[in-house]
């Protein structure tokens, strides 16, 4: 099991079922050199990965020519080469979860940036100036939503019931699937952008999406606008966004993904003043994490028995 970073799997989960079948081992910390990893992979013949955080690539499926299930947290994993995964004999499986983690983290940035809470709270803390910001309101304020999916609607249910006006925009997005959302379709992305005060990407990452919003989306944002990523990183062209923020294009951003994880310790977007990150938290509650191994454990216990479950396919 890969990328346990809080050390919780095995007792999240009843793993008895698997007890004198397979022999069960947690890796902690993120294996960032290939070599190293297929070292410590070398004689599994099942893997489960969480979430994106390891690419099982083409490369890396051939150098494991032992593995015969990878299960994947979630049901949607754009770093595994599904078709290589089965041109090499290797069945994927995912779990099930829950889209409302990511909506609360979602909130939780938006309400951070707006209430300037961790300067207030490193103020107070370090005995600093008692209030030294003034907050911005959400009631009457625009919300612009790139992206109207699962996680995109129940971020506007929230808004809505904050009192702003929601905007949502993507490629297919239509009048009615919006309205029927609580929510107006804006008339284009710059459109959103030029209207919005707090922008939220959600969005999947495709080919379509990859840097979709570049220096001319950004520079269309209001300068007291702030842009919040619960998403996937690569969505937003990483340049264009540092220059946003050290240039003052758009007030912060409030950030849960990014393109390398864990975030180097030198990344500028670990110490500018007006963005509020955390470390790709969106999906991590007790909860979700109990139904992913418990799942898990279904998948493997499935696989055993000659019946996967839950399988991904390629397209």
């Amino acid at each position: 099991m890969l990328d346990d970073y809080q050390g919780v799997a095995l007792s999240l989960a009843d793993w008895s079922p698997l007890v004198g079948r397979v022999e069960v081992r947690t890796l902690r910390e993120h294996i960032t050199d290939r070599d190293d990893l297929v070292a410590d992979l070398a004689d599994c013949e099942i893997v489960v990965a969480m979430r994106e955080r390891t690419p099982f690539d083409a490369d890396l499926l051939r150098r494991l020519p032992r593995l015969r299930l990878l299960v994947t947290t979630g049901m949607r994993n754009a770093s595994i080469d599904l078709a290589a995964a089965a041109a090499q004999g290797v069945t994927v499986c995912g779990t099930a979860s829950s889209p409302t983690p990511t909506v609360e983290l979602t909130w939780a940035l938006i309400l951070g940036l707006a209430r300037h809470i961790t300067t207030e709270n490193r103020a107070l803390r370090e005995g600093g100036p008692w209030q030294s910001t003034v907050g911005q309101d959400l009631h009457g304020r625009t919300l612009g939503l790139l992206g109207l999916g699962r996680i995109g609607t129940q971020v506007a249910r929230v808004g809505t019931a904050f009192g702003m006006e929601v905007l949502a925009w993507s490629e297919n997005l239509t009048a009615e699937r919006a309205a029927d959302a609580g929510v107006r379709l804006a008339e284009s992305k710059e459109d959103l952008l030029r209207h919005s005060d707090f922008v939220s990407v959600h969005l999947v990452l495709s080919d379509r999406t990859r840097g979709l919003l570049g220096e001319p989306e950004l520079r269309a944002m209001r300068p007291h606008a702030y842009l919040v990523n619960t998403s996937r990183a690569a969505i937003v062209d990483r340049t264009a966004l540092l220059r946003a923020l050290r240039d003052g294009w758009i007030a912060g951003a409030g950030l849960d993904v990014f393109e390398t994880e864990p975030l180097p310790a030198d990344d500028p977007l670990r110490s500018l003043p007006n963005v509020l990150a955390t470390p790709h938290l969106g999906y991590v509650t007790e909860r979700n994490y109990r139904a992913f191994h418990a799942q898990a454990v279904e998948d493997i216990t499935a696989f055993l028995a000659g019946t996967p479950i839950r399988q991904l396919t390629d397209g």
